[in-house]
């Protein structure tokens, strides 16, 4: 919300000089976020000029510019010659000019120049250059804005060009603060400077008399919420939409953010950012009829103000007359009853619309509003009788119309504030700050609350509004919100309310002490160990949406690539992609193509996250919904989850690129498959687990580069080199290597922690052996015979080398290891590690044929 600091001087006490700094500090303290300040970007000199004449001369591009003398006043030099390019100027006019040394919004300095053949000694400025619009069709007339000031007056003081705003986020239960007075009260909390209410009017002077039909006729209310609960339509008569926007509310509006398009509609617009109840003004003559306000057929027509044609939905609330829709209540009005410059007779059209009628209308034809804006977030219900008032005041007073007093109409709604019991001790034991009561009552009061005291004494005895007797233990206070705070709707909301006002700074930063026998379980350690030990072995963590294509989860999420069960989404952020994930892979190549976009081509990824797994011919999903503020009993728990398609958590790597830069003395290393490999091992290490890897075959992955993973035994993910064609269709340069692991089952798999074993204080014995196998034999298998035949003495075993040449049958290939031997009671002897390694070879033999090599 942006506040022009003089439109805010009108409601509550600035003081002298107070910046938008001052003002800022005045309003984070109860709670708005500072964004920017705001201004016109202008320094003088900026003054009245009046053109004494002017010569047209053609040029040789076609343009004719002209060569003017301006009367800028004694004090500023007298008559400058000036360059003017705009032409709808005539002798005798006062313009705004601007004067060598002056800085236009831009910034754009302003300096004597020669151009076209002149010396151009200044600037006849725009409204556009002066950054009071977006109009650049020629020169600001000031006769236009029905001014006539003397030559050499100070321009920017005349435009309220000195003005600046501070722009506050608002946030969605605050809705209030999007309007002058909202804000205007907000600093008044702050500050304690006097507040004036601009909505306080007496009841008579805002009633609009009768005479004309309005109808609200909702026979689909969502929710059970009539989509509009109040309706007032005043009327003035006579109007001129030909009269030019006072100055000063040209500037207040341009601040806030919105254009200046006409008397009669930057009048409604002033009176929506004062008081934040929108208005709509209709050309009473184009009307036919009376208002009816209902839901729309499904597939009805409307064209809005934007021009557009739009099929409206059963949900959608309306403004309607004899001739049919002639406006989107509550977000944008239609284009056949618009205020135009033929207008001379308005009605004007203040009301409360349902906030969630208005949210949906909004979204679905995406249409946002500054209207829309105000009203899903909730007007004060006491806000438009006043509004419509002030709006036709100011369209007598601004636009020379005439008040009709007795022509009007209004749908009248109850306002009824649910009252809200606050025990005495409730609110310090929140907070955790000994607010006395008078604090409390204050705070509360100073928020427009009525605060009863009610004491158990006597509270079986208080009534209200025949309901059940207050019931406050321990006495306290029966609360009854302003109209205007629909978020105030509990003791917490009080409690909320009471700490803002007396400052959140009270409030002690107390960590709780948490209970014996919680914290993290052991798959949530599990998850954190594999994290931090790929991010220590190099890879940078990316999360990324868990949405996809069929497609993508078909060739990821199958070894075979064949279409898949999938969960797609009832209305998903992006069309294209409807599915959940069922593999990590797609969302890594997704990160990995926007880094070489962007020029970096060394990648080293990895993600954890939850895939959806749908099993195929299983319909999920549950009609049954558990009631609100009531926590499910363990079977309502257990039909949701039954209810829910497995979701997995994976991890998943992707490396591409170089492993080692290129530097000096140095040539650079590509990644390549021990890389992965190593990432693999490097989640194993963190999970507590051996992971085997064998060869196998994925329809992303290239033959021969790729491997299942196993654990004791069972699949637990695979490894390997992205297929050429698969990394080129996501937009990838070089090889790319992938490795996607299902990390709830491996962590489930590890069971116990593993306890690091004592080291001993004895050597290692080293010997190597190379075997001759069968070239189809998987390293793998041959390296755990070895283990399993050596026994308890192998400490590690390690394959070295893998050469298929000369000196060997052919159809083999030698497989050389090198193993580690190790006794934690002795030293070993060479023979020992022998006898361990000839066991070692024997169990090899024994399962694939292997021999030493000679």
């Amino acid at each position: 919300m942006r506040v022009p600091l003089s439109w805010l001087r009108e409601y509550v006490e600035l003081p002298e000089g107070a910046t938008t700094d001052d003002v800022f500090a005045a309003l984070v303290s109860v709670g708005f976020e500072e964004e920017e300040a705001i201004g016109f970007e202008i320094s003088g000199p900026v003054v009245v000029g009046q053109v004494l004449s002017f010569e047209a001369e053609p040029q040789s591009n076609g343009k004719t510019i002209r060569w003017c003398q301006v009367d800028v006043g004694a004090a500023n030099g007298g008559v400058r010659g000036i360059v003017c390019g705009a032409s709808n100027f005539v002798e005798g006019d006062k313009v705004v000019v601007s004067l060598p040394g002056a800085t236009l919004p831009g910034p754009f300095p302003i300096s004597a120049r020669k151009t076209y053949g002149h010396v151009s000694d200044g600037m006849i400025a725009s409204a556009r250059e002066l950054g009071l619009g977006d109009e650049h069709n020629g020169i600001l007339r000031l006769v236009e804005l029905g001014l006539d000031p003397e030559v050499g007056t100070d321009a920017i003081a005349l435009l309220g060009l000195d003005d600046v705003a501070v722009d506050v986020n608002v946030t969605p239960d605050r809705g209030y603060a999007l309007s002058i007075r909202g804000i205007a009260r907000e600093y008044s909390h702050a500050t304690g400077a006097a507040f004036s209410d601009p909505a306080a009017h007496a009841w008579d002077d805002v009633q609009p008399g009768s005479g004309f039909a309005i109808v609200v006729d909702d026979r689909a209310p969502l929710r059970g919420r009539v989509g509009a609960s109040e309706f007032v339509a005043r009327v003035v008569r006579g109007v001129d939409p030909a009269r030019p926007t006072p100055p000063w509310m040209v500037a207040r509006l341009a601040l806030a953010g919105i254009r200046s398009l006409g008397i009669l509609i930057d009048i409604t617009n002033y009176v929506m950012l004062e008081l934040g109840n929108p208005i709509h003004g209709y050309d009473l003559d184009r009307l036919q009829g009376g208002i009816t306000v209902r839901r729309a057929g499904e597939g009805e027509k409307l064209t809005t103000l934007d021009g557009k044609e739009r099929t409206l939905s059963a949900e959608d609330l309306l403004i309607t007359d004899d001739s049919g829709p002639i406006g989107l209540a509550g977000v944008m009005g239609g284009g056949t009853t618009e205020m135009t410059d033929a207008t001379r007779n308005v009605l004007v059209e203040a009301a409360i619309f349902d906030p969630t009628t208005i949210a949906r209308t909004a979204r679905r034809h995406k249409l946002p509003s500054e209207a829309s804006r105000r009203f899903e977030r909730g007007v004060d219900p006491l806000l438009p009788f006043v509004a419509a008032r002030r709006v036709a005041d100011l369209m007598v007073e601004l636009a020379g119309g005439t008040l009709d007093p007795e022509f009007g109409g209004a749908v009248f709604g109850e306002v009824v504030v649910d009252g809200i019991e606050l025990p005495r001790p409730f609110i310090p034991g929140l907070i955790g700050v000994d607010y006395t009561d008078a604090e409390i009552i204050d705070a509360l009061e100073m928020v427009g609350c009525e605060v009863t005291d009610v004491d158990q004494a006597f509270a079986e005895a208080l009534v209200l509004d025949g309901e059940e007797p207050a019931d406050i233990p321990g006495g306290g206070w029966f609360v009854i919100p302003p109209t205007w705070r629909p978020d105030l709707t509990d003791k917490w909301t009080l409690a909320e309310e009471v700490a803002r006002i007396h400052g959140l700074e009270r409030i002690p930063s107390v960590l709780p002490t948490p209970p014996s026998g919680r914290g993290l379980t052991p798959l949530q350690k599990g998850r954190r160990r594999v994290a931090n030990a790929l991010a220590a072995a190099g890879f940078v963590e990316t999360p990324s949406f868990p949405f996809s294509t069929a497609e993508a989860n078909a060739l990821h999420g199958s070894a075979s690539g064949d279409p898949m069960a999938s969960v797609k989404l009832a209305n998903p952020l992006d069309g294209q992609a409807p599915y959940l994930r069922r593999s990590l892979v797609p969302g890594l190549l997704q990160v990995a193509h926007r880094n070489q976009a962007r020029g970096f081509a060394d990648l080293a990824l990895f993600e954890t996250g939850l895939v959806f797994m749908p099993e195929e011919g299983v319909v999920y999903g549950t009609d049954t919904v558990p009631p609100l503020a009531v926590r499910p009993d363990d079977e309502t728990l257990a039909a949701l989850n039954t209810a829910l398609p497995p979701q997995p958590r994976h991890v998943a790597v992707l490396l591409t690129g170089d492993v080692v830069a290129k530097q000096p003395g140095h040539s650079p290393v590509a990644a390549d498959l021990s890389d992965v490999l190593g990432a693999v091992q490097a989640i194993a290490a963190g999970a507590g687990v051996r992971i085997e890897v064998a060869q196998g075959q994925r329809a992303a992955l290239h033959p021969g580069r790729a491997g299942i993973l196993t654990v004791a035994g069972q699949e637990v993910g695979y490894v390997g080199q992205v297929l050429p064609q698969v990394a080129a269709d996501a937009d990838l340069h070089g090889a790319v290597y992938v490795a996607e692991l299902d990390l709830d089952l491996i962590l489930r798999l590890a069971g116990a922690p593993d306890v690091a074993p004592s080291l001993s204080g004895y050597p290692a014995a080293t010997q190597d052996v190379s075997l001759v196998v069968a070239e189809d034999v998987v390293a793998g298998d041959v390296e755990s015979a070895l283990r399993e035949g050596a026994g308890a003495l192998l400490e590690a075993v390690r394959l070295v080398d893998d050469y298929r040449g000369g000196g060997l049958v052919e159809g083999t290939k030698s497989l050389t290891f090198a193993l580690r031997f190790r006794a934690p009671d002795r030293t070993l002897t060479a023979a020992e590690a022998t006898e361990a390694k000839l066991a070692g070879v024997a169990v090899a033999a024994e399962r694939f044929g292997a021999s030493i090599r000679e």
